[in-house]
């Protein structure tokens, strides 16, 4: 059972289909709306494992606050965010960093409560693939290249997403938090200017930071390096996708055919 059939949970599903599974999930483009509850704990009744794609809403989380005392199943993921760890200075950072620093406080409240069910808690940096990606803000010129030195971020495409989560459910891993994140945290402008490059295009300026809104300055205040070696270790995951260019290069490839 998938809540959240939005861009992560449409690519798990299909890769779950894809080795056999049986899966039902709400959203948009989900089998049933997520206010059905009589559907909703139907399926939560047949499930053996349940994974949750919904952020916080106002601070609360939709899933517990409907759902939470009708997650029984045997393995139960969450998808967070590596925004728990908070600005890290451009330090790496493993799943035994404190969290909490940082701006996104209702996440980390979420994924407490998750933790405290027994959940695989995939903690995931910037997402971007088919539809989703540098290309897309090239086009529609929402691109930025920041007079920024020293800033970094981690990044994940869509498909390890889907390789992690499955490698979870299928070794059996004990629950908890998971960094799941390529092998290259690099600057933002290096993403641009390499997706400019396979578009043939030029990159936009560079600009300073207060000229972006509020909210993307927050965004860029925080800087860490994730570490995935735990993953690595434990469910012997191994992104397909290993930096930014090889992703790039797969999305650009796609979109093309």
């Amino acid at each position: 059972m998938i809540f959240g059939l939005g861009y992560c949970g449409k690519a798990i599903a299909r890769r779950l289909v894809d080795e056999g599974w049986q899966v039902e999930s709400t959203g948009a483009h989900g089998t049933m709306d997520f206010t059905d509850h009589l559907r909703v704990h139907a399926a939560l009744t047949r499930a053996t494992a349940i994974l949750s794609t919904v952020a916080p809403v106002e601070g609360v989380d939709p899933v517990l606050e409907r759902y939470g005392a009708a997650l029984h199943a045997p393995w139960l993921g969450y998808l967070s965010s590596t925004g728990v760890y908070g600005d890290c200075g451009g330090a790496w950072v493993d799943e035994s960093a404190p969290v909490g620093g940082g701006r996104r406080s209702a996440r980390v409240a979420a994924e407490a409560q998750w933790l405290a069910l027994g959940a695989h808690a995939f903690r995931l940096p910037g997402i971007y693939g088919p539809g989703r990606s540098a290309f897309d803000r090239l086009r529609s010129g929402r691109a930025h290249r920041l007079d920024l030195p020293g800033q970094v971020f981690s990044r994940i495409h869509v498909e390890d997403i889907a390789s992690a989560v499955s490698l979870a459910l299928e070794t059996g891993a004990a629950p908890g938090p998971w960094n799941i994140a390529d092998n290259a945290p690099c600057h933002q402008n290096a993403v641009i200017a390499e997706a400019a490059r396979l578009m043939g295009v030029e990159p936009p300026a560079l600009a300073k930071l207060d000229t972006l809104s509020e909210a993307s300055r927050g965004f860029y205040a925080e800087n860490r390096r994730v570490a995935n070696g735990r993953a690595r270790r434990v469910l012997g995951w191994v992104p397909r996708f290993r930096d930014y260019r090889e992703g790039l290069q797969a999305v650009w490839e796609e979109e093309k055919t």
